[in-house]
């Protein structure tokens, strides 16, 4: 064993939950691969790892079944610890690639050990294993240890501060076993979403629960029913299919027998002060009634935030601005952090605020001149009636004093603090001096709880890059591919999504795809879109706001609630307050386009919306940005393919035959079926054409081989037959023609079996044919008595010799006579090794007595099909033509 690392620990882990799969090596093992070790791990509740051990496994596989091309074994062990994944492949002579003083180190865009030194750079530990047949590489992934919930006691409030409930308040308990399954719905549950407790009980909670999720950040229902306690928000589907945001609070319990489950309780997302847990400090003498040594081994940080500090950074944040509000004795506060280049701020956190409006905000660092205009410096505004629109985040949220100061680390910003109250001149110097103590010791953390979502969050957008990618490489359909780009974007980065495509340079954007999380809302999405003119089709790369969408929902919302106030033109139709309100909610939010542009041509734009005034986080929008370049190429392959299928259809399409002649007296009907997918014209070909004076000529051949290549000469055949049967030359002459334009093709000549004849209706109701049979399976007569017969000879076929002498035979059908015609795609119809051939087509024609020149080609065609289990997979032509008998007198 080669391991990487030494582990002195004695105690072997005990596995407590195990996964396998082989894949095979191919191309497509490695998605598949991604998928079962993702599937796997979320089941384990194990969210926190599952995108390391996507991105390990897929390098894993993809050296496995790419490069050694070998099938891969992945095995997936869950232990106390975390969970350790194996990849075995059967190419056991490779080396690990070593890094010694004298070697030069692996570039990382080789492919070559590249898996390997990604373990090394992720995995907790790593190994590698041979044997005689097989190689493991093998990784552990450590769960992080995650501290149990807390419960404190909040102050006494008057009555006018208390939070604003339900006359009614409906608290909704549900227990949920250690399967993830419903096993207790209580009386508020079936109030809240309208389910009866037998439609739930017995079923998963994920069957109901609508999930926020972004890439790489987050928590999972699954890993959520797992914690001690946990309290947040999600949404329930209800009995109508909307979603019912709720704040649920989890508490993890086990009976007397030692059983495990969870006991959730949940209220409507706007009374979560019911269950909130808000997390206080101490009393702030608590320092000095303290021993010295307790005083001396203090932290400032775990003073000012509290102790045990959240461990993600949207916690971390939340607790800063409470604390924050609360040592100012503010009436609101918020946070921002900076982007990479520092040249705006974002809304991350923020309390006492309007915190869905706010959240993803964005402001520029510096908004005017002097210390009060930047976030670099501290700034105190003791009346911002006095000063409108200086601090923006606080218009109109009724906050008139207001101190901010930066959050800095090594002398760079990283993010700015605010304290806001509703009287004037609540704040001074010394205030702001006190804020920015705070901030100093809150700085550092909060940057590195910062970097580490921001790896999170980078590891998550590359799993999610690449499965993206497989999908979108995945097809070459126009309409799918717009349909995988929409629903790749909601609900993962945006609440709505809707794709124009551009035709040409001069052409207006089309609005070709919408898509909303919520299904309800899509067509009055679409027919908002549809009023408003779309985004200019513009190549500057990266994400641009567009306000149009959010203008025109509210400007016909507003018509609509005066319309229904009795205020409007009453004789306008509605469709009603609720769906206009309910449309103008779902696109209120920010609104950005992105171009796709492929091969140095705009060919779209990909549109992404947030309801309500939310906005996009820039990592949400980067992350977009490469998705928008990846699908725009995907985009225009399926575009080129499309046209190219085009093409390709109708120049197959001019080599068919034009409609049929119909002949007096006779009943004619072609089958005809063209192998490969896609085709459809092949090596196969027929004809029945009018020739002079009550003549008319038909022709069924068979070109050696299938496809294009064969449609070609096809097409030669089918023209050269017409022009040369109007010229007046006969069967023979016709044929020994063709033969020769045939071989004038040079090396690109097929040689070609034919039927061909010509058929003189008679005026007492029979028929007179005339045919010369190339090489193709001879024609059968089939009498009114049910006796089968050939109707001709075989002769040799053309495109193989220079000097042919054919001749012609003359052939009579008299009334209630068929003459069928087929392609030896027919006769060498397989099922193993038997074949239907020229003995089973004469037995089943002598069945079709008394049919018509339809049925008896439709039952010719069934019992092919039929004949065998596998699609046809050579070209078929079938030719019947029958005489109709005399009706009785």
């Amino acid at each position: 064993m080669g391991e990487q690392i030494t582990d002195t620990r004695l105690r072997r882990p005990v596995t407590t939950a195990r996964a396998a799969a082989t894949f095979e090596p191919v191309g497509r093992s490695v998605a598949t691969a991604r998928a079962f070790v993702r599937d796997t791990l979320q089941g384990w509740g194990c969210a926190d790892i599952v995108d390391d051990a996507v991105v390990l496994t897929s390098e894993l596989v993809t050296n496995a079944v790419v490069h050694a091309g070998t099938a891969a074994d992945v095995l997936c062990l869950r232990n106390e610890d975390g969970v350790r994944i194996s990849v075995a492949d059967r190419y056991p002579e490779r080396e690990i690639p070593l890094q010694n003083a004298g070697q030069v180190v692996v570039h990382p865009d080789r492919e070559g050990g590249r898996g390997l030194l990604l373990c090394g750079a992720l995995a907790t530990r790593w190994g590698v294993e041979y044997t005689a047949a097989q190689k493991h590489v093998w990784f552990q992934l450590d769960l992080p240890e995650r501290p149990a919930g807390t419960r404190s006691a909040g102050p006494a409030l008057p009555v006018d501060a208390l939070p604003v409930a339900e006359t009614r308040v409906r608290v909704a308990v549900i227990q949920i076993d250690r399967g993830g399954c419903i096993s207790f719905w209580n009386e508020d549950a079936q109030d809240l979403f309208a389910y009866d407790p037998e439609q739930v009980i017995g079923k998963p909670l994920t069957d109901f629960a609508a999930w926020p999720h972004t890439p790489g950040t987050g928590t999972g229902i699954v890993e959520a029913l797992q914690l001690s306690r946990w309290e947040g928000s999600y949404g329930i589907r209800g009995s109508d299919g909307r979603v019912v945001p709720v704040y649920a609070s989890h508490l993890r319990v086990r009976d007397a027998d030692g059983e495990a489950s969870t006991v959730c309780l949940l209220v409507r997302d706007h009374e979560r002060a019911i269950l909130q847990s808000p997390q206080r400090t101490p009393a702030p003498d608590a320092a000095s009634q303290a021993g010295p040594s307790e005083g001396r081994l203090s932290d400032p940080f775990e003073v000012f935030i509290g102790s045990p500090a959240p461990d993600d950074l949207d916690g971390l944040l939340q607790r800063t601005v409470e604390r924050a509000r609360d040592m100012l004795d503010g009436d609101a506060a918020y946070l921002l952090l900076a982007t990479d280049d520092e040249t705006e701020l974002e809304v991350r956190a923020s309390t006492g605020l309007p915190s869905a409006r706010q959240r993803f905000a964005r402001v520029p660092v510096e908004a005017g001149s002097g210390r009060y205009g930047s976030a670099r410096m501290p700034a105190v505004h003791e009346d911002l009636t006095a000063v409108p629109g200086a601090v923006p985040l606080l218009s109109g949220t009724g906050m008139r004093s207001v101190v901010t100061v930066p959050l800095k680390v090594e002398g760079r910003l990283t993010g700015s603090l605010g304290v806001a109250a509703e009287g004037a001149g609540r704040y001074t110097n010394e205030e702001a001096l006190r804020l920015q103590f705070a901030a100093d010791r809150i700085a550092l953390a909060v940057e590195r709880a910062r970097l580490t979502e921001l790896e999170k969050l980078r590891r998550g957008s590359l799993s999610f890059l690449v499965e993206a990618s497989d999908l979108l490489a995945g097809t070459l359909d126009r309409d799918q591919t717009l349909a995988l780009m929409a629903q790749m974007t909601v609900p993962t980065l945006a609440t709505w999504c809707a794709v124009y495509t551009v035709a040409d340079q001069t052409s207006e954007p089309e609005l070709s795809y919408v898509l909303h999380e919520d299904e309800d809302r899509i067509d009055g999405l679409k027919t908002l879109l549809m009023k408003v003119d779309p985004p200019e089709p513009v190549p500057t790369p990266g994400a641009r706001i567009w306000t149009a969408p959010g203008d025109a929902a509210h400007d016909a919302a507003l018509r609509t609630s005066m319309r229904s106030l009795g205020l409007g033109n009453a004789a306008r139709p509605s469709t009603g307050p609720g769906a206009t309100l309910a449309t103008a909610s779902a696109v209120g939010g920010e609104t950005v386009v992105l171009p796709l542009v492929a091969r140095n041509r705009v060919i779209g734009m990909l549109t992404l919306g947030k309801p309500t005034e939310e906005h996009f986080r820039q990592e949400i929008l980067e992350l977009a940005e490469d998705l928008s370049r990846r699908a725009a190429l995907a985009l225009d392959n399926a575009r080129l393919y499309s046209e190219r299928t085009a093409i390709s259809q109708s120049l197959q399409r001019s080599l068919l035959p034009p409609e049929q002649p119909a002949i007096p007296g006779v009943e004619v009907e072609v089958i005809y079926r063209a192998a490969g997918e896609g085709n459809e014209v092949g090596g196969d070909f027929y004809d029945i054409f009018p020739i002079h004076d009550g003549a008319y000529g038909f022709a069924i051949g068979d070109v050696c081989g299938t496809g294009p290549e064969a449609a070609a000469v096809t097409g030669l055949a089918r023209h050269a037959l017409r022009l040369l049967a109007r010229e007046g030359f006969g069967g023979p002459a016709v044929l020994e023609r063709l033969n020769a334009a045939i071989l004038d093709e040079g090396a690109r000549s097929r040689f070609l079996t034919l039927l061909y004849g010509e058929l003189w209706p008679q005026a007492d109701g029979g028929a007179v044919l005339k045919v010369v049979c190339a090489g193709h399976p001879l024609p059968l007569r089939l009498r009114q008595d049910g006796t089968v017969e050939p109707a001709a000879e075989p002769q040799p076929l053309l495109g193989v010799m220079d000097d042919l002498e054919l001749y012609e035979q003359t052939v009579s059908l008299d009334p209630g006579d068929v003459l069928l015609c087929v392609t030896d795609g027919v006769t060498e119809r397989r099922e193993g090794t038997r074949m239907l051939g020229d003995d089973g087509l004469t037995d089943l024609l002598t069945t079709c007595t008394g049919l018509t020149a339809g049925a008896v080609a439709a039952r010719v065609l069934r019992a092919v099909e039929r004949f065998a289990a596998e699609p046809a997979s050579d070209d078929m032509a079938i030719l019947a033509m029958r005489i109709p008998e005399a009706p009785a007198d």
